[in-house]
């Protein structure tokens, strides 16, 4: 049976591929709060970001074909600002669990169009602001204590939501009008780039090798970035930009689950309530953004 003569197959194929996309990008921190026992922060993001890179090169390498300066200096500002986002991420993981840091970092999702507006784009809508509100209560709720004071985790992941939301900026400026695929790879590069700075200078002292960590990173590689932008681009394809939205924002209730069964994470009643509150003013917030937002995702 061909795919392109059964249009329902193709609807359906294209949501559980982005519902894939969630589960897998919800299942990465419980990876890479397993992975950082043995492998330093930015010595896992160099493994991780090389391997994607190879991947995708050798998958698309005739797109190396469009490759001039400009493209390069556009790649380099985009990749550093992905390495940026993945490195605060990764710290944060090693302080918090992993399903409390998949829920905080999503805020991104709320901060894009606050981003947009400060780097010269219209102003946010009344849905942005009202997705802002929920997502400050269910931070306030998720993450303050009773002292008014935040744990450094806690912490680290809010700031690598904003910088996640600078990188999808980002994209969207310097991105546009170039090849995806070309400029994916290239900021996979350059993330790549300074992690190996900072690891080799500073973190080799610290890394212990066991078979295990060659799982992790292999899953990290090519299942969370390879495999999950391929997918995506996929579904988006063929899915409506709500529908695309709705289903990758559910990464952060899958990074709650697999740190829940995998890490041992408990959840009381008011965690449940602020992780509920932020997934609402995400999906408020997502489902304001336009199809150009959800082309930008990696």
């Amino acid at each position: 049976m061909k795919l392109t003569k059964n249009p329902g197959w193709i609807g359906f194929s294209s949501r559980l591929a982005l519902l894939l996309v969630g589960m897998i990008w919800g299942s990465s921190l419980v990876v890479v709060k397993s992975s950082t026992e043995t492998v330093p922060p930015s010595l896992l993001i160099a493994l991780r970001f090389t391997l994607a890179f190879a991947a995708l090169s050798a998958i698309f390498w005739k797109k190396f074909r469009l490759i001039n300066r400009d493209y390069l200096k556009r790649g380099a500002i985009i990749g550093l600002c992905l390495f940026a986002a993945y490195w605060i991420q990764t710290l944060g993981v090693t302080l918090a669990m992993p399903g409390k840091s998949a829920f905080l970092s999503s805020i991104y999702c709320v901060l894009v169009p606050f981003v947009y507006w400060c780097i010269g784009g219209g102003r946010p809508r009344v849905k942005n602001l009202i997705a802002a509100f929920l997502c400050t209560f269910g931070i306030i709720l998720s993450s303050l204590t009773s002292e008014f004071s935040i744990a450094a985790g806690d912490l680290l992941a809010l700031l690598s939501g904003l910088f996640f939301a600078i990188h999808i900026a980002a994209v969207g400026k310097l991105g546009a009008g170039k090849d995806p695929v070309l400029i994916t790879i290239l900021q996979f590069g350059f993330c790549a780039l300074p992690a190996w700075v900072i690891g080799l200078l500073f973190e080799t002292r610290d890394l212990y090798w066991n078979p295990s960590n060659l799982w992790g990173i292999l899953y990290l590689g090519l299942f969370c970035s390879a495999a999950a932008l391929l997918l995506q681009n996929l579904g988006q394809k063929y899915a409506d930009p709500s529908s695309a939205s709705i289903l990758m924002s559910t990464e952060s209730i899958f990074g709650v689950i697999f740190s829940v069964i995998f890490m041992g994470e408990s959840l009381s009643m008011r965690l449940i309530f602020g992780f509920l509150l932020i997934f609402i003013s995400v999906l408020v917030s997502e489902l304001t953004l336009s199809h150009k937002r959800l082309k930008q995702l990696s």
